[in-house]
Formats: structure tokens, sequence, C-alpha cells
């Protein structure tokens, strides 16, 4: 083909193009839509070439894992300023992460923090995924979001924390890691999104799960993307009903300490194309969230109560609309299998977003990612969270008992009092959710308990006097104080005379 056929042909793609809205930068309209807000995650190194990089910091005390991160093929867009790295690692130990090997690189990471916060023109929060059960993970994380808490204290502090499996694990002291853990998150996070390695195994297993990586933690990985991705859409995409971070822990936080959320995704592409064989509707996406099957942590609904509850919802306005969301949401707390599972003592408790922006997923048939018309993903305040917690303080409680394997926290500087705090603050958090499931409202009698004063049948005379008469007596009363006063202060002289050596009598 010579030169002169080839811009005939270009000339012709060109008039058969049907984007409304063509671009000087090639994109199309649907591209400036996805561009639009794309610096609340990422800053672009160059508007000629498109190149963006991710606010990110990425941390670890052992240098293997950054540097398999910087060999793989996403490990580019990183700025290599970013990564931060230790030299011998936390040996699955919590103390050396909060305060010994953590020390030496908060610095250097607070620094990062700060340089990439000043670029920023409005800063609303700073996320966190980290994992309970190793030593890094846990001490350096939570110094980390303490040290954030400390300088942004007026910012949103979000932590996805992922919990050992009770059954799948390797490490000995994955319960002290993760009490002491959760005990810093209960104080320094605003949000903490609970998720479980023992629950994700069970939903790629049962659910037989699409993922792009065919084993190992990508897999896991992957399933937490789903719900970080549909958690923050409202910050990147526009939507019908938006919302924001801070807006999720206004509507979801009832009481401070109680900020650990439970999460779900829905649909989640199937190996063997089941999925395609079923309708996605608002009603279907809603039934699967609400699923205890899809949680991302192991619980029984029937122990607890949805304190508050939200669904964020994604897809194009052809597809989801604001009234059959509407009436699915007014509908959920009256349907049989969750009626009396939502706390009757809190109104309009399951709110909603709608987002105009599909979300992608991958198919395994096709070997390739796909939009899904329909997703929703769900974060809910749930009493029965503490049930995740009373099975480590279970474990822990079984190895404290014996003062097992402590002697290795006792020599970074750790004493009895740590532990002794950490399981104390985690039962009184148990105790506080089950007394929110036990809450019993009156629904006949709501005004009942307080009765105020009737003060109809007095006159203004019979105030003015009794306000007369207080004053006289008091009047009366400071007197006699004054002088009781001042025999103290002079006994107190004569006890000093005789005995000085003692002043503690």
């Amino acid at each position: 083909m010579t030169d002169k056929d080839k811009d005939e042909s270009k000339e012709s793609k060109e008039s058969e193009s049907t984007n409304p809205n063509p671009s000087t930068k090639s994109l199309t309209a649907y591209d400036e839509i996805l561009l639009d807000k794309i610096g609340v995650y990422y800053e672009c190194a160059s508007d000629k070439l498109l190149r963006y990089s991710p606010r990110a910091v990425l941390v670890d005390l052992e240098p293997g894992t950054l540097d398999r991160i910087k060999a793989n093929r996403i490990g580019q867009i990183f700025k290599p300023d970013n990564f931060v790295m230790g030299a011998s690692g936390c040996a699955n130990n919590w103390a050396k992460g909060r305060f010994t090997e953590g020390l030496e690189v908060i610095d250097e990471i607070l620094d990062i923090v700060r340089r990439e916060s000043e670029k920023c023109d409005c800063v609303q929060a700073y996320q966190l995924c980290h994992s309970l059960g190793g030593g890094t993970g846990s001490g350096l994380g939570t110094l980390i979001l303490n040290r954030i808490r400390d300088s942004y204290f007026d910012r949103i502090t979000a932590a996805f924390s992922v919990y050992p499996s009770p059954t799948l694990s390797d490490v000995v002291v994955e319960p002290y890691n993760t009490v002491l853990s959760v005990n810093e998150l209960i104080e320094c996070a605003d949000q903490s999104y609970t998720i479980d390695n023992e629950a994700l195994v069970r939903i790629l297993t049962d659910n037989k799960v699409s993922t792009n990586a065919k084993k190992g933690f990508g897999q896991y990985n992957e399933l937490i993307s789903y719900v970080m991705s549909g958690i923050t859409s409202s910050l990147r995409f526009p939507g019908q009903l938006n919302g924001d971070l801070r807006k999720m822990s206004v509507n979801l936080v009832p009481f401070p300490r109680l900020h650990f959320f439970v999460v779900s995704q829905a649909p989640l592409l199937t190996e063997d194309a089941s999925s395609n064989y079923t309708k996605i509707t608002t009603q279907e996406l809603t039934s699967q969230v609400l699923d205890s099957r899809s949680y991302y942590v192991n619980l029984t609904p029937e122990d607890g109560k949805f304190l508050t509850a939200s669904v964020i919802y994604r897809g194009a306005k052809d597809d989801i609309s604001t009234f059959e969301v509407d009436k699915e949401i007014a509908g959920v707390p009256y349907q049989a299998k969750y009626y009396g599972q939502f706390a009757p003592w809190i109104p309009n408790n399951f709110k909603y977003s709608l987002i105009n922006v599909p979300s992608k997923g991958y198919d395994s048939n096709t070997n390739s990612i796909v939009n899904i018309p329909m997703t929703a993903t769900f974060v809910a305040n749930h009493t029965a969270i503490k049930d995740a917690f009373r099975i480590f303080m279970k474990k822990f409680k079984q190895l404290y008992k014996k003062q097992a394997f402590v002697h290795w926290y006792y020599d970074e500087g750790m004493d009895e009092e740590n532990f002794d705090e950490a399981a104390g603050k985690i039962s009184d958090l148990i105790l506080e959710y089950q007394e929110k499931t036990d809450v019993v409202v009156d629904i006949d009698n709501l005004d009942g308990g307080y009765e105020p004063p009737d003060l109809s049948e007095e006159d203004e005379d019979d105030i003015l006097g009794k306000y007369l008469n207080n004053n006289t007596d008091d009047d009366d009363d400071g007197g006699g104080d004054e002088e009781e006063d001042g025999d103290e202060e002079a006994g107190g002289g004569d006890d000093d005379d005789e005995d000085e050596g003692d002043p503690w009598d």
C-alpha cells in the first residue's frame, strides 16, 4: 500500500468516526469522563504523553517484596522516590515494627506523605492497606496511622486491614500481633474495613471466582481491589447520587469506637460462566451483597444487628435507575430474611450511592478485562463483627496465659501493661457491640422516662422570693466557710511545726 492509499484510508476512518466530541488528545468522550477526576489518586507527570503516577507510598521493612514490585510490569508507574524499605525486617514481631525497626524509617515515610499532601488541593483522607498477622503491617502500619493522625488530625484515616485466618495460619504469634494492632485501630482509625483471609479463601473456592492472577496472594488482592474500587468510586466518577469517605463516616459510625465495617461485592465473575445465566437486576445485586456468604469476614448475622449500612451501585444511567434503587432499599428491612436484623432505634439507617461509570472484571473465558453492566459494593456496621474479635481474643488468652513467646516482645521494650491494656480495650469493644445488639426500644412509649417539671402554678412573686432567699442563704454560708478555712490554715501550720519530716501526713 502506498502512502497515498494510507492517507485516503485514514481520512475515510476519520469521516466514519461516530465520536460526537472529538478530542485533540485522541481521547473519546468516555475517556474524558474517566480522566476528569483522575487527580484524586494520580498525578500527571506529562500532559503530552498522558503519563500518570499514583499518589502512594510503598513501605516494607524487608526489601525483597518491594524489589519484586519494581520488577513487575506495573511497578514502573510508581515513583522511585516513594519506595521506603528497611534492611532486616520485623521477624513477625509487632514490637519491632512499632518501637525499634519502624522508628528508623518513620521520618522518611512522613516526609513523603507531607510532600504528596502539599501537592494536593484538598486532602480528604489517608488510606492504609496492611495485614495484621506479620510484624511490618501490624506494627509499622499502626505507627504510620498514629503519626498521620497526630499531624493531620482533621482528615479521615481509613484502614483496609487483612486479618489472619483462624485456621489457615503460618505464624504462631499472630494473635499477639492482631490484638496489639486492633488496640491501635480503635483509637487512630476513623474507618476500619475488616477483611478475613479465611473468608477470601471461602469466596474463591465456593464461587469459583475468575481472577487475573492464577494462584497465590494475587487472587486475594484482586478480591480486595474490587471492594476498594467500589468504596472510592464516588470520589473518582460522576453519579446520580454521589458521596465520599467523610459522608460515609457520618452515616455509618454512630459511636466513635464502633467503626469496624463488614464489606462485600457483587457480582463476581466465575470461571464456569454460570454468571452469564443470571440476569443482573437491582434486586439481584442487593440480595447478593446482603448475603452473609458474600461477606469478606466470617460471621453469623443472627448474632447481631445492622447499626448502619450503605450500598454503592455502579452502572450506566440506562442500566440502573434511582426509582428502582429507592424501592429496593426501602423494602430491605421489611423482607422476611432481614426482618429484625436492623437496629430499630436508628431510623433510616440504610443509605446508597449511584455511580454512572460501570466497574470492570476479569473474564477467564475470553482472557480479557470486561465491563460489568451493574455492580454493587456493600459496607455495613454490623454488631456481629464482635465474633471475629472473640476468635483471636480466645487464641490470645491461650498464649498469654502461659506467657508463651512474650519475651520476644519484652526484648523490644514492651511490658505486661501493653498486653493487658490491649486485651482490656478489645474486651470493652466486644461488650459495647453486645450492648448495642441488646438495646430494646419501646415503640409505643418513645417519650417515656423523662417528665419536665410543671411550673405553670408558680407566679413571678414566688420565683422572685425563692431567688432572694437563696442569695441570703449563700451570703450567710460564705462567711462561715471563710472562718473554717482560716482555722484549717492555722491548724495546718501547727502540724507542719510539729512534724516537718512527713509531708504526706
